[in-house]
């Protein structure tokens, strides 16, 4: 099946079961609504399943590993080395989202999508050993962007097939977050400036290189803001196409799938340029601290429940979602109903 099949495959999240879920989480014993963004999570998850007989039990986190060219312009405090060092951590279980995985049971997935080096123990999915410089040139070709998308899909379907429930995104690469910057400007029409952060740490004359690089990077390459495909072609990244791809697999599939921070948030925005069903397949975890993680969950309609300030990346945001999701669904299956108790239900306000 071509990628764009698939793609226009994809149905909408079913409302039927979103809005039984909400009729039970009205029967719970207790104010109407009170469980806030918990219950609208809940809703979501009955929806991109189709039923209301929820289940989270098995969840894990896709860790998409990639180098980006761009890195030569001195857009980061650290090289290209970094991002190897870390999928060797994700390999061994050392890394801040492998840790918080392991308390919450979930499982890490790390996946090389194309660092400048082979990592043992990380899934071998390579595209080439790290994208084109978006200074110069596009980081790679529309057919190299179609399959890192299709990766992505395949492996969100691999995962729903061995029994997961609620899939994480999650990433690792050095220089990601100035090609995250530079497709977010173009997808969300704002001034570099606007939408460029300090990514792990710049000085404030870093960070005005970073922007300067960014805005050479779209004079040079000309990314058109119509087609999603490719900008990620041509100012993206492998983790950012393949990101797209798994929140793209997740509607096609019928699984939810959380969004992480920065980089995460634009690969769902492509996954909903693409496709606008499978915005309804999403689960917003945290807003991240980068100055355009606010303006995209706006633009994706999403309203996160977590506001720590967190910009670490990996999937960290993504699977503190996991400990609320299984409180949330405790609540749901577990807590008393009004008429165990023999107490009348409350009554919902008309507005």
């Amino acid at each position: 099946m071509e990628l764009m099949e698939r793609i226009a495959g994809i149905e909408p999240a079913d409302q039927a079961a979103y809005a039984a879920c909400q009729a039970q989480l009205n029967q719970i014993a207790k104010p109407l609504g009170s469980l806030g963004k918990l219950e609208t999570l809940l809703c979501r998850v009955a929806a991109a399943s189709g039923t209301a007989q929820i289940d989270v039990g098995k969840k894990c986190v896709l860790v998409f590993c990639a180098d980006n060219g761009v890195v030569a312009q001195g857009v980061a405090q650290s090289g290209s080395e970094v991002t190897g060092a870390i999928a060797r951590s994700l390999a061994a279980g050392t890394t801040s989202v492998s840790v918080m995985a392991q308390a919450c049971g979930a499982d890490v997935y790390p996946v090389d999508m194309g660092m400048l080096q082979p990592v043992p123990g990380v899934m071998d999915c390579r595209l080439g050993s790290g994208t084109g410089d978006i200074s110069l040139g596009p980081a790679m070709s529309r057919q190299t962007a179609q399959q890192a998308v299709w990766t992505g899909m395949e492996l969100v379907r691999k995962r729903v097939e061995e029994g997961y429930r609620v899939i994480a995104t999650g990433e690792a690469g050095i220089g990601n977050t100035t090609t995250s910057s530079a497709v977010a400007s173009v997808l969300l029409r704002q001034p570099v400036e606007r939408v460029t952060g300090r990514g792990s740490g710049l000085s404030d004359a870093g960070l005005v290189h970073k922007q300067q690089i960014i805005a050479r990077a779209l004079e040079v390459n000309r990314p058109d803001p119509q087609d999603p495909l490719d900008v990620l072609a041509k100012v993206g990244g492998f983790d950012l196409a393949a990101m797209t791809g798994a929140f793209l697999g997740g509607a096609a599939f019928h699984v939810p799938v959380v969004i992480d921070g920065l980089i995460s948030s634009v690969a769902a925005l492509c996954a909903v340029r693409m496709c606008p069903a499978a915005g309804t397949y999403l689960l917003a975890s945290h807003v991240s601290a980068e100055p355009a993680g606010k303006l995209l969950m706006e633009e994706l309609g999403l309203s996160a429940p977590l506001h720590a300030d967190m910009r670490l990346g990996e999937g960290t945001g993504a699977v503190a979602l996991f400990p609320l999701l299984d409180l949330a669904a405790a609540v749901y299956h577990q807590a008393a109903r009004f008429e165990q108790i023999q107490v009348e239900a409350y009554t919902p306000w008309e507005n």
